[in-house]
């Protein structure tokens, strides 16, 4: 909901400004699938479909819309999901995870940060109604 809720108030005043850059937070598990979090990767989907459609009602109002789908982030987050999935094996639980990822690790919040600064910017003026994944090649192991 925060990104419904983020969006129908910032667009309202980036409209009446003609100008304006978004960029929402979608998941890896928006683009696929993950066992036992149902929930999230439906929320994650949604993300995805909002982010697609205000940047189609958007653009004669010159506000770009796009968001960044991370795989696994080194944060309380994740660590939590560590714990979840294996308790007191929680350090077994990040090693299957970063195997998981071509790259061998889990993103940076910075690594984030930095793209989601670049799609904001004027040099990404061009680009809307996308997202981006960020996630060490694992995409490119799936359809």
């Amino acid at each position: 909901m925060g990104a419904f809720f983020g969006l129908k108030y910032v667009l309202k005043q980036m409209k009446e400004q003609n100008s304006g850059a978004v960029v929402n937070t979608a998941s890896n598990g928006g683009l696929l699938g993950a066992p036992g979090m149902s929930a999230y990767v439906a929320s994650k989907h949604a993300v995805i479909g909002l982010n697609k459609t205000a940047a189609l009602e958007m653009a004669e109002y010159n506000v770009r819309v796009n968001a960044v789908a991370p795989s696994g982030v080194d944060t309380a987050m994740m660590k939590s999901i560590e714990k979840n999935a294996m308790g007191e094996n929680a350090g077994e639980a990040r090693k299957q995870f970063e195997a998981s990822v071509p790259l061998n690790r889990y993103a940076t919040a910075e690594e984030i940060a930095d793209l989601m600064l670049f799609l904001s910017s004027e040099k990404a003026s061009f680009i809307s109604g996308s997202y981006y994944r960020i996630d060490g090649a694992q995409g490119a192991t799936s359809v």
